[in-house]
């Protein structure tokens, strides 16, 4: 069983017991998350699909943790002209577990 959720404008295919990186969210680490914008359920050979969402799906996680993805550097240059600049951003996300699927 498996679902697709939207969450952060991203979407993602979860499972039971999957962990994922989702954009921040303000919860605490350990606390419950219930996620009602489930675009898709899957139960072997039954899928449901929304227009846009799933009224009765909802999928709950628990949240595992905070952190902050890796650099991503930026650099801009143009040449020959002595122009070059340097920038750098990590993005924050939390890091959360999947522990029930309901249809």
């Amino acid at each position: 069983m498996y679902a697709v959720i939207k969450t952060g404008g991203k979407q993602y295919r979860v499972e039971v017991g999957n962990k994922l990186k989702i954009e921040q969210i303000v919860a605490e680490a350990g606390s419950d998350l219930v996620i009602d914008r489930v675009l898709m359920v899957s139960e072997g050979e039954n899928i449901s699909i929304g227009k846009p969402f799933l009224d009765s799906a909802k999928v709950s996680a628990t949240v595992v943790g905070h952190g902050r993805h890796d650099k991503v550097r930026i650099f801009k240059m143009r040449r020959r002209k002595h122009y070059q600049r340097h920038q750098g951003h990590r993005q924050n996300y939390t890091e959360i577990q999947i522990t029930d699927i309901s249809a």
